[in-house]
């Protein structure tokens, strides 16, 4: 959690909000519960967010 918030420069809880409202895949460990974020996953979401608006 700590390095996939890290990686897209916001806080923690941030990226907790973001995954839980579908936002960015979130895979949990059946172990321990942790979320988990595949490095691609985060790379496309700020790919995504990256692209300028459409005018309307």
């Amino acid at each position: 959690m700590a390095e996939a918030a890290e990686i897209l420069g916001v806080a923690q809880a941030t990226l907790r909000i973001w995954a839980e409202d579908g936002k960015i895949p979130m895979h949990r460990n059946p172990a321990n519960g942790y979320r988990l974020f595949r490095r691609a996953d985060l790379e496309r979401f700020l790919e995504e967010v990256a692209k300028p608006l459409k005018p309307r």
